[in-house]
């Protein structure tokens, strides 16, 4: 057995506990996970069934730990778990899951097959069986602190952009702050405009606000890939930098799987409580209007809608403040079909993105979306996560339908009462 085989088999035992055994035990194959799976749906594949892609984790822990998969391995009955198997897996966990969490939701028996799948990545990591892109991306958040490999004066050069066209000052490194703001790759690169949108509203709210020149990148690569170790390493430089500048509140930026690294799995990844708290810029966005601090006037007149990003509202739980926010200036606000908690996803999130390789499959499944905005036929799509936004963007001119994209801060932004 070669030494990247058997330290992915030895990852895999490690991720096997009582609630792992659990939930292979109580799987009746029902198959309702399927249908909730956009990769399953709109490329029907039985191999593509959402609990068949946690197959090499269910391998490992009824040849290891249930009495007749010892049986059966003793007796050279148990199929292998060498390179080959994985190699084959790894398309099916990296290529077609987006960890948005829609299976979990539906399974009868109560199985979070988001987190087997997300269990059975560390073991394919740890063997060498990962996407080249999604490799490079965590390498990147490593040793540069940006998947994308941003550095701090690309941030600095866009804060600059952004100090001379408001007038106003962003602040860096600045201790006592109420909030420390985190950024996404994509928001310092692509939507500099969030930057903007920010400080015109937290200028306007009258808060204390800063940037951490040490730990400004929100996404989660570790996560993503399936290294526990990377992303308690990435999560970790985060919490020095809030505990070094005494800030109350950190904030994650509209970036779905960075809310859910730092948020929810933040403190189990490293081991202890923050000592301050975490929230979507939604949340803190939604809390500004409730306390009088966030001013909005005018209306959009076109027929909005929300796409609801999957870690954010249906694994996050940042469902009504976003509508909240909407309100506030929509004049004509639907909702997508299965909107908030069921709704589905792009089909970019989990690293998919990152992986050239998923391409052509991330773009096929963009027919759910499509056939949600079919029905409503809206004129502006409003999201509030990055990933999702380009994603949206792509599969917008792929499906040549041409609806203007908007992002939910910047859009509050631009209707600030002066």
């Amino acid at each position: 057995m070669s030494a990247s085989l058997e330290k992915g088999i030895k990852a895999l035992k490690k991720e096997v506990d009582s609630t792992v055994g659990a939930f292979f035990s109580s799987c009746v194959n029902c198959g309702m996970c399927a249908e909730a799976c956009l990769f399953y749906t709109e490329s029907p594949c039985p191999a593509r069934t959402p609990i068949n892609k946690t197959e090499p984790l269910r391998r490992i822990w009824k040849q290891e730990y249930t009495l007749i998969g010892r049986i059966g391995k003793m007796l050279g009955l148990a199929k292998p778990v060498d390179h080959d198997f994985l190699e084959h897996w790894e398309k099916l966990v990296y290529d077609s899951c987006s960890l948005c969490g829609r299976c979990s939701m539906v399974c009868p028996v109560g199985i979070d097959i988001t987190a087997l799948i997300r269990k059975t990545r560390e073991g394919l990591a740890a063997a060498g069986h990962a996407p080249e892109g999604l490799v490079g991306a965590t390498k990147r958040a490593v040793t540069i602190g940006s998947p994308m490999g941003v550095k701090l004066p690309a941030l600095m050069a866009q804060i600059k952009h952004v100090e001379k066209d408001t007038g106003l000052k962003i602040p860096m490194d600045q201790q006592g702050a109420e909030y420390m703001l985190l950024l996404s790759s994509m928001e310092i690169m692509n939507f500099p405009e969030f930057i903007e949108a920010i400080a015109k509203i937290f200028d306007k709210a009258g808060v204390s606000w800063t940037i951490s020149s040490e730990a400004f990148e929100a996404t989660n690569s570790g996560l993503q890939i399936g290294v526990s170790d990377i992303a308690a390493e990435l999560v970790q430089r985060v919490v020095d930098a809030a505990e070094k500048l005494k800030v109350k509140t950190v904030i994650s930026p509209e970036c779905g799987h960075a809310y859910m690294a730092i948020r929810w799995d933040g403190p189990n990844l490293i081991g202890k409580a923050f000592n301050f708290k975490v929230r979507h810029i939604l949340e803190v966005l939604d809390e500004f209007s409730k306390d009088g601090r966030l001013k909005i006037t005018g209306k959009e007149t076109q027929k909005l809608t929300y796409h609801d990003p999957c870690q954010i509202s249906r694994r996050g739980g940042v469902i009504d403040q976003p509508r909240n926010l909407i309100n506030l200036f929509a004049e004509d606000f639907v909702e997508m079909p299965e909107a908030g908690k069921m709704n589905w996803c792009c089909g970019a999130g989990g690293g998919v993105s990152s992986n050239e390789r998923a391409d052509e499959l991330r773009l096929k499944v963009f027919q759910r979306k499509k056939d949600q905005l079919d029905v409503i036929k809206p004129d502006v799509i409003i999201s509030a996560c990055s990933n999702c936004r380009i994603h949206l963007e792509d599969g917008l001119e792929e499906y040549n339908m041409e609806i203007p994209l908007m992002s939910l801060t910047e859009t509050l932004a631009e209707h600030l009462e002066e």
